[in-house]
């Protein structure tokens, strides 16, 4: 009887058989070793995270009055420079019982921040530009009336309406429950730029 006719691809091939062994054993480690790298690197913090763990600000060209938003650690955080009036509307809103928390019970800050100022210099604000009730960025308006007759100047979120005196205290009606958060932060020795470095670990934003 005739043998049977086989396909010429069923016909085994012990050097094809090899080389795609071979080929998938090197794609198989090409694979491993690129996640292997990626884990690595998921674990260690890239240059730019590191660069950004800390930011500097030069307060030289921040003239009274005057306001910066810098990025920190995908944050936004503020640097106002204070006038003696802006410092005074603290007392006043203390004064006239707008406030929540007047006192800064609730750490929001480090405890080198509980003032009236929530400063470690009372003319310059360091805070976290977000709002407490769902993370929003208030706006800031310094002048009086801005946003009400009784306006006496601060922060305020236009999204719920949440509003904030001059150093980030929340004013009642807000939906907001707390103060804005102040991360800690050091002034260079000669006083002319400010570096923030942490987020205060008792704080939060929202």
């Amino acid at each position: 009887m005739a043998d049977t006719l086989k396909n010429p691809k069923d016909t085994p091939n012990p050097g094809r058989r090899r080389f795609l062994t071979a080929a998938t054993t090197v794609v198989g480690a090409a694979v491993a070793g690129t996640m292997a790298v990626a884990m690595i690197e998921s674990l260690e913090p890239t240059a730019a995270e590191a660069a950004s763990a800390s930011t500097s600000v030069n307060l030289e060209p921040i003239e009274p009055g005057m306001q910066v938003t810098v990025p920190w650690q995908k944050k936004p955080a503020i640097v106002v420079n204070r006038t003696p009036a802006m410092l005074a509307t603290l007392a006043e809103a203390e004064q006239k019982n707008l406030l929540k928390d007047p006192q800064c019970d609730v750490p929001q800050q480090p405890p080198y921040c509980r003032n009236r100022f929530r400063a470690r210099k009372p003319e310059w604000l360091v805070m976290v530009r977000i709002c407490t009730h769902l993370c929003c960025i208030p706006h800031y308006r310094p002048k009086r009336a801005s946003v009400a007759p009784w306006w006496l100047g601060g922060f305020y979120c236009p999204c719920h309406g949440s509003m904030y005196d001059l150093s980030g205290r929340v004013i009642k009606g807000s939906p907001a429950p707390h103060n804005m958060a102040v991360p800690e932060y050091v002034f260079s020795p000669d006083g002319k730029a400010v570096t923030i470095t942490t987020m205060y670990k008792k704080a939060h934003l929202c």
